[in-house]
C-alpha cells in the first residue's frame, strides 16, 4: 500500500466515523453513562468540521442540565515530576472513596501529524482498565499554551456521563498552566525536591495560582530533601496575602510509587471543596470562568471569521510581504488591514 492510498483510506474511515456523531445518537447514551459514547462525543467536539459544529453545540446544550457536579482538578508540574504516576496513585484513592474519575491529559502534538505522543493510557496501566475511569489523551494542536481547544467542553461531557472527579493534566510548559487554571476548581502544582534551589526559577504567578503544592518522589534518599523543600514552600506561601475564598494553600510531600501520603492529599483536596462549596466561593469562581469563556470564544470566532475569509487571507499575505521587505511595520500593517476590513463590512 502506498503512502497516498494509506492516507486516502484513513481519511475515508475517519469520515465514516464522524458521520454517526450526532446529538440524537450520543446524548441518551452519554446520560446513561456509556463510556464509548463519551469518547465519541469528545471526538465530535474536537472535530474541525464546520458541518459538525452545530451537532456539537446541540449535544452540549442537551446535557448541560447534568453538568457542574464534579470536582474539577488541574494538575501541573515540570516534565519528570511524575504527573502520570501521581495521577495513577491518586486515582486509586479516589476509586477507594467511591468516586468515578475522568482524566483529560493534555499532550504535546506531533508537528507533522498533529497526533498525541505521550500515550497516557500506557503510562497509567492499572487506572486505564478500571470500569469507573475514563482517560482521554488530547493533542494540543496549535492552541496557545498547549491546552486543547475543547477541553472545557470535554469537562462538561465527562460530568454528564457521571464522572464526579475530572482531572486535567497539563504538559507543564509555556502558558498551559494559566489556561488550565481558568477551567478548574482546584489547581495542584507538583514539584521535585533535590533539583537545586527549590524556589529558583519558579514564577510567582504559578505559586499564586496553586491551591496546593505536592512534592513528589519523597521516598528513599530523597525523603529528607523533600521535607526541606516542604519547609521552603511553606515559608514562601506565607508571604502571600489572604485569599478571598478563605482557603490557605497547603504544601504536602508524597511518594506515588509507594502510595505514601496520597490519601492525605485526597483529604486536603476534599477539605478545599467542602470549604468553597459551603462559603459559595466555588459558584462565584465558576461564574467568573464562564464569563471568561464567553469572551474568549467571541474573540476566537471573530478571528476565525476574519482569517477564514479567502479575501482577507490573500490580503494578509500581501501585508506580510510588505513587512518582510521593510516597507511597513507590523503595527502599521495591522492597522491598515483592519481599516480596510471595517470599511468593507
Amino acid at each position: 500500500m502506498t503512502d497516498k492510498s494509506f492516507i486516502d483510506d484513513w481519511q475515508k474511515s475517519r469520515k465514516e466515523r464522524l458521520e454517526g456523531l450526532t446529538c440524537a445518537n450520543l446524548s441518551p447514551l452519554l446520560l446513561a453513562k456509556d463510556r464509548a459514547a463519551l469518547a465519541s462525543a469528545i471526538t465530535l467536539i474536537e472535530s474541525d468540521s464546520a458541518e459538525l459544529r452545530d451537532e456539537a453545540n446541540a449535544l452540549i446544550k442537551s446535557i448541560l442540565h447534568q453538568t457542574g457536579g464534579a470536582w474539577r482538578i488541574g494538575i501541573t508540574g515540570v516534565p519528570g515530576v511524575g504527573k502520570s504516576t501521581f495521577i495513577e496513585a491518586f486515582g486509586k484513592v479516589l476509586l477507594k472513596n467511591g468516586h468515578r474519575v475522568a482524566v483529560l491529559a493534555i499532550d504535546p502534538s506531533s508537528s507533522i501529524g498533529g497526533g498525541s505522543i505521550l500515550g497516557d493510557k500506557t503510562r497509567m496501566n492499572w487506572l486505564a482498565v478500571q470500569d469507573d475511569v475514563f482517560i482521554r489523551p488530547t493533542p494540543t494542536g496549535d492552541v496557545l499554551g498547549g491546552v486543547a481547544r475543547h477541553t472545557r467542553e470535554s469537562i462538561l461531557l465527562c460530568e454528564a456521563a457521571g464522572f464526579d472527579v475530572i482531572i486535567v493534566e497539563t504538559v507543564g510548559v509555556g502558558q498551559s498552566e494559566t489556561v488550565v487554571h481558568s477551567m478548574v476548581d482546584f489547581f495542584l502544582l507538583l514539584m521535585l525536591a533535590g533539583a537545586g534551589d527549590e524556589l529558583q526559577g519558579i514564577k510567582r504567578g504559578i505559586i499564586e495560582m496553586a491551591d496546593a503544592i505536592v512534592i513528589t518522589k519523597a521516598d528513599g534518599d530523597n525523603k529528607v530533601k523533600a521535607e526541606e523543600a516542604l519547609r521552603s514552600y511553606q515559608n514562601a506561601l506565607h508571604l502571600y496575602a489572604q485569599r478571598e475564598d478563605g482557603w490557605m494553600p497547603k504544601v504536602q510531600t508524597c511518594s506515588s510509587l509507594e502510595g505514601w501520603k496520597i490519601d492525605t492529599v485526597y483529604q486536603l483536596i476534599r477539605s478545599y471543596f467542602e470549604l468553597t462549596q459551603k462559603n459559595g466561593a466555588q459558584d462565584l469562581q465558576r461564574s467568573e470562568q464562564n464569563s471568561s469563556f464567553f469572551n474568549d470564544n467571541i474573540a476566537n470566532l471573530i478571528q476565525q471569521d476574519f482569517f477564514g475569509n479567502q479575501t482577507w487571507k490573500e490580503e494578509s499575505i500581501k501585508y506580510q510581504e510588505k513587512i518582510k521587505k521593510g516597507l511597513l511595520s507590523p503595527f502599521q500593517a495591522a492597522e491598515e488591514m483592519y481599516a480596510k476590513f471595517k470599511a468593507n463590512r
